[in-house]
């Protein structure tokens, strides 16, 4: 299925602009929600604000937006005034300047979309696409758009161009925040963390080798108690040793194959409780239908 448009934008640098259209890189399918039901009607609840002071119930037409400027104390506006505050949409993505993309930080990159030619923007796009790649370079730029204005880099894809939403700086927070440990690394313990991250070393990045399966577990017990069966919590079953000392527990994570290895076993261990879960289950619901009927 082709992908649809979520928006469209025109890319300026200089006087060349570049109408494209913009699509989702990724659909997160991670989250799997509850609702809020009441137990005695079997109802799904709705939410409802009330006065922080009275505590009575305030609906929709008497709420209006304030921001709080001092503790306790707001300035209220109405919808045409917080209209006014938002950035005006101007679908206009402007190119500032263009730097290597290897030199912008991971730390601030938020949120990726891909970005498709618009209607006549043809030959623009396959130029600008083509220039950046030959350059080996990315464009730093600003986007107006839902009433605020992001910071974005625009990247050459393959034959195409990707649009990353960034951070501004004082969004991102510095490691110097975090308090850190003093003291140096022992040379033997080096070079063991060094064979075991060589027994994991892969050549390339392959998303498609890796699964969600705590998604997957928690959706299979979904569908068992859709279909009556009880969910019982089992004890995960603790590591048979705590290694204490650092060059031990890096010798016997080699002895025992590295980390993939120790990932597959948690993997299995994981397993083996959804399934001591579903007998446990199976069992209760045979022996309740066994006194039913005795």
């Amino acid at each position: 299925m082709a992908a649809r448009p979520i928006s469209s934008a025109t890319i300026s640098f200089g006087l060349v602009s570049v109408p494209v259209q913009m699509y989702a890189v990724s659909e997160s399918q991670s989250n799997i929600s509850f609702n809020w039901i009441n137990k005695s009607t079997g109802s799904r609840l709705k939410q409802q604000y009330v006065d922080g002071k009275t505590g009575e119930k305030v609906e929709k037409e008497e709420m209006i937006k304030g921001y709080e400027f001092s503790k306790g104390q707001y300035v209220t506006f109405t919808p045409e005034e917080i209209k006014a505050l938002e950035e005006r949409k101007t679908e206009s993505i402007d190119v500032l300047e263009f730097v290597p993309a290897d030199k912008v930080d991971r730390l601030y990159f938020d949120r990726g979309y891909f970005l498709g030619p618009g209607k006549g923007g043809d030959r623009a796009y396959r130029l600008l696409a083509a220039a950046l790649k030959k350059a080996n370079l990315a464009a730093i730029g600003q986007y107006a758009a839902r009433g605020k204005q992001y910071l974005i880099m625009l990247r050459p894809m393959a034959n195409g161009l990707v649009m990353e939403q960034l951070h501004y700086a004082d969004e991102v927070r510095s490691l110097s925040d975090v308090p850190l440990p003093d003291g140096d690394v022992k040379p033997a313990e080096l070079a063991l963390a060094m064979q075991l991250i060589d027994q994991a070393r892969s050549d390339a990045f392959k998303p498609e080798q890796y699964k969600d399966t705590v998604r997957d577990r928690i959706l299979e017990q979904i569908q068992a108690k859709v279909a009556g069966e009880d969910i019982l919590a089992e004890p995960v079953e603790e590591p048979h040793t705590q290694v204490i000392d650092l060059m031990e527990a890096l010798k016997q994570s080699l002895a025992q194959g590295g980390v993939k290895k120790t990932a597959e076993k948690h993997e299995k261990t994981a397993m083996k409780a959804v399934r001591g879960k579903e007998t446990t289950a199976k069992k209760t619901k045979i022996a309740t239908k066994r006194r039913a009927t005795a």
